[in-house]
């Protein structure tokens, strides 16, 4: 069964900087690409940044220069950094596992419980 454990949301003043964790259970995770989205209110959940199972890395144009993402292959876990938080960055943050098509991040339908991030004064 797999399973996605988010941690680390919270709330932060604008320019402030959090860091969002998701250890993953069920899957050999050195295999599978992980991706973070997330869902503002009244909003569609949107891809913010993913990873492929070597490391290379793609990202919103919204979060590029101030969002990163890595991996840990050794603690099944992926990592959201973020820094230099803008109000609109407020969501609830998903994890998910995902695979390439091409360049493109496409995600399999395994989500965390979500993680919130409020940005405010």
């Amino acid at each position: 069964q797999v399973q996605l454990v988010e941690s680390g949301g919270g709330l932060v003043q604008p320019g402030g900087s959090l860091r969002l964790s998701c250890e993953a259970f069920g899957i050999i995770f050195s295999r599978h690409a992980m991706g973070w989205y997330r869902q503002a209110p009244g909003k569609q959940r949107e891809l913010v940044a993913s990873i492929t199972n070597r490391t290379n890395t793609n990202y919103a144009d919204s979060v590029k220069g101030r969002f990163t993402i890595s991996r840990d292959n050794a603690k099944n876990t992926v990592y959201l950094e973020m820094n230099s938080l803008k109000p609109e960055d407020t969501a609830v943050y998903y994890c998910n596992v995902g695979y390439y098509s091409g360049t493109h991040y496409a995600h399999y339908d395994y989500w965390g419980q979500g993680a919130q991030v409020i940005v405010s004064s």
